[in-house]
């Protein structure tokens, strides 16, 4: 299979680059060794939209944070993808934290960030009078979205305009040759003139393929909490401690969801494996415990689930903080453009990355806009939006919005039927969990899994044996028990 450009990584940023190239008559394929897209990174973190003031001024994370965060609602709209713009609060517990939002502030400001003020404790107790700490700043355009969503919508988008996606495609080999690249992923064989290295965690391993060695990744763990709805009343915004000097995050921090949740986390542990995606006892109290540093009528009672996500660190132990994003055509390979160490904020800044990434092939590619190319995508009706007027012309229109699968998110069969159906093909319990929410409420699944199951089995004809997780390898069947 020859293509115009081979993109390596299904995350966000991969999924951005693909969509921005479908806008030029080119053929692209996109690689991604997991059996859907967001399945790492991009699907495992905070969720939060960032500002840029946190960044180096006059480095890719800040100008690339300030341009994704001024367009971010407007893609959002554009793709059918849940987002609030909601403000962020990082709050002070000591003289020195005062004085590292003195500097934030300032920083942000020369990074372009608009209306940032300083509160002190008088003005945060009228603000949050929930919130601990004594004094704090606001940033008014950090926002909140559904990454996982996100994701899907670039990806469902892209392929709309023309990106052929190959799901567990996990590559094995590159060779570079004199008029590209040929590239074994999964089973096939795929030559490409340009190769885009988005693989995240695993990118300095596909430029290590590629010839370009010299690249290394540090993984670096965060554990989450997720709270029910019912603390969605304790806050209407993030926030976030005063960051300390060394870690390798932002510290832990509060987050409502745009679902109506409660996020606690994350931690910033450095780890061997990229994929250790566990929940560590330790860690989970120590989380608890700072949160209630920051928002004290926390309640354990309020947690009903717990996951992890991995960083791709360029900084090592020892090192922490932050490097700044890796984002270029090798000189000693051409054709090649790595992406190395795009953590945090690069879902924010994925569309500019994407952008960036156009303007690096356009010094060598005549890249000609195609007029067919279509922006928009429509995502899944959710009919627990809906006014009770809508709600009941969708049953009529289709009996199955009438049936309620999953309870605590009151998902109905249709939209769990849209999203066995989308578009990508994926058919695994969390492919359908994340584009239509059901099984994330307190009961983690107990009630509405065995049905979405029984569906795929019925519906779709998939045997019970060959119902997954997250494809093979991660059936849930091994055979009956009886007959």
């Amino acid at each position: 299979m020859t293509y115009d450009i081979l993109i390596i990584g299904g995350g966000a940023v991969g999924c951005a680059v693909a969509r921005e190239l479908s806008r030029f008559n080119l053929s692209i394929a996109l690689v991604e060794k997991e059996w859907d897209v967001a399945a790492g990174t991009s699907g495992r973190n905070s969720a939060v939209v960032h500002a840029g003031f946190n960044n180096r001024p006059g480095s890719l994370m800040a100008k690339l944070c300030v341009e994704g965060n001024r367009g971010f609602e407007a893609a959002c709209a554009e793709l059918d993808v849940p987002y609030r713009k909601t403000g962020k609060l990082l709050v002070a517990f000591d003289q020195e934290d005062l004085a590292v939002l003195a500097r934030l502030k300032a920083q942000g400001e020369e990074n372009g960030c608009r209306g940032l003020w300083l509160l002190d404790q008088a003005q945060l107790k009228s603000m949050l009078p929930q919130v601990g700490g004594i004094g704090a700043m606001e940033s008014p355009e950090t926002g909140v979205f559904d990454p996982f969503q996100y994701t899907v919508a670039l990806a469902e988008n892209a392929l709309q305009n023309g990106v052929q996606f190959f799901l567990g495609h996990g590559v094995t080999d590159i060779q570079a040759l004199s008029d590209g690249f040929r590239v074994t992923a999964g089973r096939d064989v795929f030559h490409a003139g340009r190769l885009i290295n988005c693989a995240g965690l695993f990118s300095h391993r596909i430029s290590a393929m590629a010839g370009v060695e010299g690249y290394a990744i540090y993984p670096c763990r965060g554990e989450y909490f997720i709270l029910d709805k019912i603390a969605a009343d304790l806050l209407p915004m993030p926030i976030y401690p005063a960051p300390k000097a060394g870690i390798g995050g932002l510290g832990v921090h509060l987050t409502p969801t745009v679902h109506g949740n409660i996020i606690i986390g994350p931690s910033a542990e450095y780890i061997e494996a990229p994929e250790d995606t566990s929940s560590t006892r330790p860690i989970m109290d120590k989380l608890f415990r700072e949160a209630q540093q920051l928002l004290p009528s926390l309640n354990r009672n309020h947690i009903i689930g717990a996951y992890a996500g991995v960083r791709p660190k360029q900084a090592p132990p020892g090192e922490g903080g932050f490097r700044d994003f890796v984002i270029r055509e090798e000189d000693t390979c051409p054709g090649l453009i790595n992406l190395i160490g795009i953590e945090s904020p690069g879902l924010t800044a994925s569309l500019p990355i994407a952008r960036m990434v156009r303007d690096i092939l356009s010094r060598t590619m005549d890249l000609v806009p195609d007029p067919a190319f279509a922006p928009q995508r429509q995502g899944i009706l959710r009919f627990r939006d809906r006014s009770p007027e809508v709600q009941a012309s969708l049953i009529a229109r289709d009996p199955d919005y009438g049936e309620i699968v999953c309870r605590c998110q009151k998902v109905t069969r249709a939209e769990l039927r849209q999203a066995a159906e989308n578009p990508l093909g994926v058919r695994t319990l969390a492919g359908i969990k994340y584009r239509a929410w059901a099984t994330t409420g307190r009961c983690n699944g107990g009630y509405c899994l065995p049905k979405i199951a029984q569906m795929l089995v019925e519906d779709y004809g998939l045997s019970p044996e060959e119902v997954s997780y997250r494809g093979p390898g991660s059936q849930l069947f091994a055979g009956r028990v009886k007959e």
